[in-house]
């Protein structure tokens, strides 16, 4: 399963990039997180549904100094990626 989540609030400059590299290693999803020009995060995750849905899930309040407004999640292809990155 692979997933897009695109994260609204106050998320840049707070670690939640970080966080979620280590949120996505500890679960054992692959994929990679960015910044996006409009100040929102983009996460791209892939493994097992219920590990994609778990981090889905924590990007829904992110590390405790980010303030997340909206939370959007759509399935997306497959990429065989390996490792979880930070992008930019």
């Amino acid at each position: 399963m692979a997933v897009e989540v695109g994260v609204e609030g106050r998320v840049q400059g707070v670690a939640f990039r970080a966080y979620t590299q280590e949120e996505a290693e500890r679960l054992g999803v692959s994929g990679w997180v960015r910044n996006e020009p409009d100040g929102s995060v983009l996460v791209h995750a892939e493994g097992p549904e219920e590990k994609v849905e778990a981090l889905a899930a924590w990007c829904r309040h992110g590390p405790s100094y980010a303030r997340v407004d909206r939370v959007s999640v759509r399935e997306v292809p497959d990429r065989g990626e390996t490792g979880f990155r930070i992008r930019g």
